[in-house]
This record gives C-alpha cells, structure tokens and sequence, in this order.
C-alpha cells in the first residue's frame, strides 16, 4: 500500500515546535499527519521537557491528545496523566506545564490562536 505511513515512536526526529512562526522553549514535535497550510489538521507527537510551558492560546477547532508519558498540569491545576484522552473544544482557552516533562499525540482540528 503506497498510501500507508507507519510512525514508531521509538524511532522519530523531534524538530523544534515552531506552530506559532518561532520555537517554544522546551518543545519539539513530530509532524505525523499534521498540516498548517490546510487548516491545522492532522496529529503530531508533542514532547515537552521538563519544566516546559505552552503558550496560552485559544482553540479555534476541536484540540485532543493521549498522555503516553509523564504529566502535564493546566492552567486551573488540572493534572493530566498517562492514559487519559482530553479534548478542548473550540473556543476553549488554556496553557499548560510540565514538571518532569511529557510525551502526547495529539489530533488538531484548526490551528490556535496565541492569546
């Protein structure tokens, strides 16, 4: 099948996260099926290192992402671990942390706005 693309998580580059036009600090990516020029659609793997922050930004579409390691903490002090499935709705607003840093897939559906 020439239209199948198999993504092992233990054998991927990170280049820096750069969805804003510049590189956060602390963040790397990898692009799975993720395009900006389409609408901010598609997954990417995010890796967060420790201590890392997202920008605070708004949901212009539906954002999901699995924890598959570590943890990340939300601006009210939610705590989200491996395993957990969270989705923001469109319009939703929010940044978030990690201590220890963490690993999430994530499935974009529009690009956000940094607030």
């Amino acid at each position: 099948m020439t239209k199948r693309k198999i993504t092992n998580l233990y054998n991927i580059k990170f280049e820096p996260f750069d969805n804003y036009g510049h590189p956060i600090s602390g963040m790397s990516w990898h692009k799975i099926s993720y395009d900006r020029e389409n609408g901010g659609q598609g997954s990417y793997l995010l890796k967060m290192d420790p201590e890392a922050k997202s920008l605070h930004h708004m949901h212009t579409g539906y954002e999901e992402f699995l924890m598959l390691e570590g943890e990340l903490i939300d601006s009210d002090g939610k705590i989200f671990k491996k395993g957990d499935f969270v989705t923001f709705e469109p319009g939703s607003t929010h940044s978030s942390y990690t201590k220890d840093g963490c690993l999430i897939l994530v499935f974009m559906r529009g690009i956000n706005k940094p607030l």
